[in-house]
């Protein structure tokens, strides 16, 4: 993203990656296709989609996905997250994405939208009261 984007651009190309990323899904058991893009602290977009698995615990959700992503190119600290499926309602993240998601930023803003148009918008606090966070670890590290 650039410097002189208004919020109004950065949540459409949020939106926009994230329908991208769901068009990459891979959930032929589901059927449930989802694709989630992360804004970074620094601007950078990075986007996941859900990969199934017949083995069922092994498959990842898009939100995850897209974590592991800016993470693996060393980025650590977010701002907001879109997520897009095809569902009629906009879809919250799982309780593992939200605990992942909490790790980096525990006030996440997250957007939901269904393909139909619909939104909804929660802070990740909201959505995971009382996360299990390092400072609970404090002490044994």
């Amino acid at each position: 993203m650039n410097a002189g984007d208004t919020a109004a651009d950065v949540r459409d190309a949020l939106r926009d990656a994230a329908f991208a990323a769901l068009e990459n899904a891979y959930a032929p058991y589901s059927r449930f296709r989802v694709g989630a893009a992360l804004l970074t602290t620094t601007g950078e977009i990075i986007a996941g989609c859900n990969v199934e698995n017949s083995a069922y615990g092994e498959t990842i959700c898009a939100e995850r996905v897209a974590v592991s992503g800016a993470v693996a190119r060393g980025m650590t600290s977010f701002v907001n997250i879109a997520i897009a499926s095809e569902s009629e309602e906009p879809a919250p993240p799982c309780g593992s994405c939200r605990q992942t998601m909490s790790e980096f930023a525990p006030d996440l803003r997250i957007t939901s939208y269904a393909r139909n148009g619909k939104q909804i918008t929660w802070h990740l606090a909201e959505l995971l009261p009382q996360a299990f966070a390092p400072d609970h670890l404090r002490g044994r590290m």
